[in-house]
Order: C-alpha cells, then sequence, then structure tokens
C-alpha cells in the first residue's frame, strides 16, 4: 500500500497555517476596529460601517477554523477533518466566483442605481433644515478635493443655497480658471464635472479591484482543495 507523502503533508500544512494567521490576523484587527473608540476615531469609522466590521469578523473566525482543520488534518492525516476543510472551502470558492460574475454582470448598472441614490441625495443639498447642515459641509469639503460641484446638475443641485453656502467651494481656483475643468457662471468659475461622475467612477474602478481580488484568492483556493483532495486520497489509499 501507498504511503502518504511527506512533501504533500507538510504543504499542507504550511499552506493552512499560513491560511491560519491570515484569519488571526483579520479577527484580530477586526476586533480592535470594533472595540476600540481610538481606533473608531483614528480610521473614521461611525456606526454605519460597523456592519462592514462585523463581516470581517465573520470572515476572519471563518478563515480560523478552516485553517485549523486543514492544519491538524493533515499533520494528523485525519481524513474527517480534510473533509470539512475541502467542504469549507469549496463552498467559499463558490459564493467568491459568483459574487465576481454577479459584480461583473451588474458593473454596467451602477449608473442606474447610483443615479436613483444622488437624485434623492441632491434634495437634501436643497434643504434649508438643521438636520442636514452637517451633510452639506461635508459634501463641500468633497467637492473642493475632488474638484466638483453638485451630484448630478453641477450648481443647481444646491437651489438656492448656491450662493449662499456652495460658491466658495464650486469656485475654480485661479490655476483651474479658463481650463477645460471650469465653466463661466456670472462672473466666477466654477468646476465644470459633477461629483456623481466621481462617485461613479470611484465605484467603478474599485470594483475592478475587487474582482480581481476575489478572483486571485479563487486561485490560492483551488490550490488548497486540490492539496486536501490529494491528501485524502493518500490517506485512503494507506
Amino acid at each position: 500500500m501507498a504511503g502518504v507523502s511527506s512533501c504533500m503533508k507538510y504543504s499542507m500544512f504550511v499552506f493552512n497555517f499560513l491560511f491560519w494567521v491570515c484569519g488571526c490576523i483579520i479577527l484580530g484587527v477586526s476586533i480592535w476596529i470594533r472595540v476600540s473608540k481610538d481606533a473608531q476615531e483614528d480610521l473614521n469609522i461611525d456606526n454605519s460601517l460597523f456592519a462592514g466590521v462585523d463581516l470581517l469578523i465573520a470572515v476572519g473566525s471563518i478563515i480560523m477554523v478552516l485553517g485549523f482543520l486543514g492544519c491538524c488534518g493533515a499533520v494528523k492525516e485525519s481524513q474527517c477533518m480534510l473533509l470539512l476543510f475541502f467542504i469549507g472551502l469549496l463552498l467559499i470558492l463558490i459564493l467568491q466566483i459568483t459574487a465576481g460574475i454577479l459584480g461583473a454582470v451588474y458593473r454596467s448598472k451602477i449608473d442606474v442605481v447610483v443615479n436613483q441614490t444622488l437624485l434623492e441625495t441632491a434634495k437634501q443639498l436643497q434643504s434649508t433644515e438643521q438636520q442636514y447642515q452637517t451633510f452639506q459641509m461635508n459634501f463641500q469639503k468633497f467637492e473642493q478635493e475632488n474638484l466638483c460641484c453638485g451630484l448630478m446638475s453641477g450648481q443647481q443641485d444646491w437651489g438656492t443655497n448656491f450662493n449662499t453656502q456652495a460658491l466658495k467651494a464650486c469656485e475654480c481656483s485661479q490655476s483651474y480658471e479658463k481650463t477645460d475643468f471650469c465653466v463661466s457662471f456670472g462672473r466666477k468659475y466654477i468646476y465644470k464635472k459633477t461629483c456623481g461622475t466621481v462617485i461613479i467612477n470611484y465605484l467603478k474602478d474599485h470594483m475592478i479591484i475587487l474582482m480581481g481580488i476575489a478572483f486571485g484568492l479563487a486561485v490560492i483556493e483551488i490550490v488548497g482543495l486540490g492539496l486536501s483532495m490529494s491528501l485524502y486520497c493518500q490517506i485512503s489509499r494507506k
């Protein structure tokens, strides 16, 4: 009867040890962000982002469990642990590939979805209610940083608030005046590009990055699946 390959066995162990370490790092950092007030302030994380942090905690926990199963399964030559590792990693791989495909399919629909959201958000720029003052101030900073004005229709999105609040944020700096970045508005030059365009382009660019990461991880996971199944079959033949 053929024995278990030591190279295969320890390759599986090293692979899953690194897998487990990554899970520990993700889990540890996520918990630190979740419970540390200083970390939340430094990273500018508010309650609206806690769902993402909680998701990272769940992901880190799952990776740790899978890494533990893979390491112990390799060292103890346990078919049960290796099979659990294989099934868990396969389910993650299927979900990951599905998410990547859906992201690629719906990337072209980002414009429609985001535009609908921005149309509703534009109403907050025109409001004179106190509850929207903080949002309006933060959006003016966004305009200055990204050389844009308004959300969908430029200065018109601000309504009557434009001359009283937003003109300074939308006004072109002297270095950009009389360039393609700006258009004439009265006696001033304001940024021609809308911030909605900036937001949509940002989402599209980062979706490509996320899809690349997802498919890159899929390759690593396939290697893990191959190692675990090969070791499982060698143990069966032992």
